[in-house]
């Protein structure tokens, strides 16, 4: 029985063939200029890839697939047990408790919780000279509980060190000869949402990562990144995957495990307080650029996050979404699906080298730390910002139900519960902080004026 393939009849067309007949159905339109666009990035991207000009990227990740997670931030430690509790039973493997109080009862925190079976992170956000001592305490005596503590991170985004240079740094060198599971964790959602470009969040990231490094390169056994996840669904997917490429030239200096932690989750720069339920659209396909591109970890945003505090419906809405791609649409099935797709492989490549030159830069010009200090990277930053805020406010980026097919008759100001506007009055900082905001902030405002 012969076994011969339907495009066994057809020749082969290569790269160079495609484009011949490309220009020819153009009928003397520019190529260039007709069909190839270029991102905020300077990445141009093409009409057609072909594996001729692809290079395929052997990207190193965990065999253990991908984990649906909940984010809860920790003010109550029994109000935030009890949130955890109930992610658990709705299906959370993973739950990660962001600290911000100075006064938390561990025990309380973790009560009830079965460690062995559900991945619990504790990030570490609130950190002073009364409760540093109580934490390590904690830490030496917990097992199957990964902690984090980002100073650089708290310090890029309020201006401030939790202490102070020295005390930060030797707080996280405790933290590590400490803990049975020393991760060093770098939060480079900040720089998404400040709205840096993906080559600037990657090498930002990378610089990040390695100023820890330089200071605690003999405690380290593994890097978590934390990412947030815009809508450039193709771009999203390549960033994730550049990350592992960058982070495996970085650690190979460093004669470190290639290997590192990705926890993604969706952006909050082009979520809405009016028409919210477009917010669920949003990180649906966000959500799904972080599995496609080998997130190890998933927590998705509850689509009322801007003028809700935490709720059981918004809470449970959010974790379905992650539950229908893993258990009904089978995005747990395949654990590189992106691999071999000609033009995710060419995205990532050019993504991650263009990264590269820039972390290379910022590490000939003194490293991050000195570039954040001098406020270079808060600079950078607020120009990349600029250009997408001026598209956004031309509505050639358009936010539905926003900037675009707005419904004029819907009202917000009598819904809101916490305020859908970041904080950006820090007080007195030691340096200038990277400020978080929204595209749609001042429009929301102007409209929760006018009602």
């Amino acid at each position: 029985m012969s076994h011969s393939s339907l495009f066994d009849d057809f020749s082969e067309v290569s790269a160079k063939g495609w484009k011949q007949k490309i220009e020819a159905d153009l009928k003397g339109a520019d190529y260039e200029k007709t069909l190839i666009w270029h991102s905020q990035e300077g990445v141009s991207v093409e009409p057609f890839y072909h594996k001729e000009n692809s290079v395929a990227n052997s990207i190193q990740k965990s065999k253990n697939g991908w984990q649906v997670g909940q984010f809860i931030e920790v003010e109550i430690a029994n109000k935030a047990n009890l949130r955890a509790l109930d992610s658990i039973k709705n299906g959370a493997k993973s739950i990660w408790f962001d600290i911000i109080s100075e006064n938390i009862d561990f025990e309380i925190l973790l009560n009830a919780i079965e460690l062995k079976s559900t991945n619990i992170h504790i990030h570490f956000q609130k950190v002073t000279v009364k409760n540093r001592q109580s934490i390590l305490n904690f830490i030496k005596n917990t097992n199957n509980v990964q902690f984090h503590f980002d100073s650089l991170g708290n310090l890029a985004k309020t201006g401030n060190w939790f202490l102070n240079e020295n005390a930060d740094f030797n707080f996280l060198k405790s933290l590590l000869e400490g803990s049975q599971k020393n991760t060093i964790t770098v939060d480079a959602s900040l720089y998404q949402n400040a709205g840096a470009t993906i080559i600037q969040q990657l090498a930002y990231a990378m610089a990040h990562a390695n100023e820890y490094l330089n200071q605690n390169n003999n405690n380290t056994s593994k890097v978590l990144f934390k990412v947030a996840i815009g809508s450039n669904y193709f771009f999203e997917i390549a960033k994730i995957r550049a990350l592992r490429l960058l982070w495996a030239t970085l650690a190979s200096e460093y004669e470190l495990s290639e290997e590192c932690l990705i926890m993604a989750t969706p952006t909050k720069r082009n979520k809405t307080l009016y028409d919210y339920n477009v917010n669920m659209l949003r990180t649906s396909t966000e959500c799904m650029s972080a599995v496609l591109g080998g997130a190890d970890l998933v927590c998705n945003l509850p689509y009322d996050v801007l003028y809700h505090e935490p709720n059981d419906f918004g809470d449970r809405i959010a974790l379905n979404q992650l539950l229908i791609l893993k258990n009904e649409s089978y995005f747990d099935k395949v654990d590189n699906a992106a691999e071999g797709a000609y033009y995710i492989e060419s995205l990532t490549q050019e993504i991650a080298e263009k990264a590269l030159v820039l972390f290379k830069n910022i590490e000939e010009s003194g490293g991050f730390l000195t570039q954040l200090k001098s406020g270079v990277i808060q600079t950078e930053i607020e120009k990349s910002a600029e250009i997408i805020q001026k598209s956004f406010n031309n509505s050639d980026t358009v936010l539905v139900g926003t900037n675009k097919y707005l419904n004029v008759s819907d009202k917000m100001k009598d819904t809101i519960r916490v305020s859908p506007f970041v904080i950006t009055d820090y007080g007195e900082t030691s340096i200038r902080p990277i400020v978080e905001k929204r595209l749609a902030t001042t429009i929301e405002q102007k409209r929760l004026d006018d009602e």
